[in-house]
């Protein structure tokens, strides 16, 4: 059975605030009707992995109001408007860590949650990053610096330790970076 699509009829704003707006979008399906679904619109979002040249990952521990506890991330964050998010990613990096890279890639996107969100989410790779002066987080913002070696990272996040989903899928990117980086270095060795 093929999915069918929903045409929106009509779209309201509900709540508008700092970081997303409620909407309620009044949609029709060929065979479903006429029904409300609510979504909520955010801005686009970066997360970045600063890997130094001595293998260490930079993490930042800080404190997530949705759980109500410190996390352990990437730095990341918001896109401001006008700015693209290679760019967000690495001001993310500097505000949060203090830390800054001269050699940035693209690692992959995703859709933070496509059942309410239409934003996507950016992760980054900061490769050899140095730190380049204190971390300067936002105002409502308090980070601390914890560097822990790569190799360390699977098992934090087997462990329970790592619960971002987006930390998350941004490693599971870098993995695929990691591959196929060692299957084009094996190949340029025969």
């Amino acid at each position: 059975m093929k999915v069918g699509k929903w045409d929106i009829l009509k779209n309201e704003s509900l709540v508008t605030t700092p970081i997303f707006e409620l909407r309620r979008r009044r949609s029709r399906h060929a065979s479903r009707g006429i029904r409300e679904f609510y979504v909520l619109d955010a801005p686009t979002w970066v997360n970045i992995i600063p890997l130094t040249a001595d293998g260490r990952i930079v993490f930042v521990r800080q404190w997530r109001h949705g759980i109500s506890d410190r996390t352990l991330e990437i730095p990341g964050g918001m896109v401001e408007p006008g700015e693209n998010p290679k760019a967000a990613a690495r001001r993310e990096m500097r505000e949060e860590s203090g830390y800054d890279s001269k050699r940035i890639l693209a690692l992959g996107r995703v859709h933070p949650n496509p059942a309410i969100q239409p934003n996507w989410c950016y992760t980054f790779l900061a490769l050899n990053a140095q730190l380049a002066g204190k971390p300067e987080p936002e105002p409502d913002e308090e980070t601390e610096v914890v560097m822990i070696p790569e190799k360390e990272v699977g098992d934090l996040i087997a462990s329970g330790k790592i619960t971002h989903a987006l930390v998350i899928a941004g490693f599971a990117f870098y993995e695929l970076y990691k591959r196929k980086n060692l299957h084009l270095r094996l190949a340029a060795n025969r």
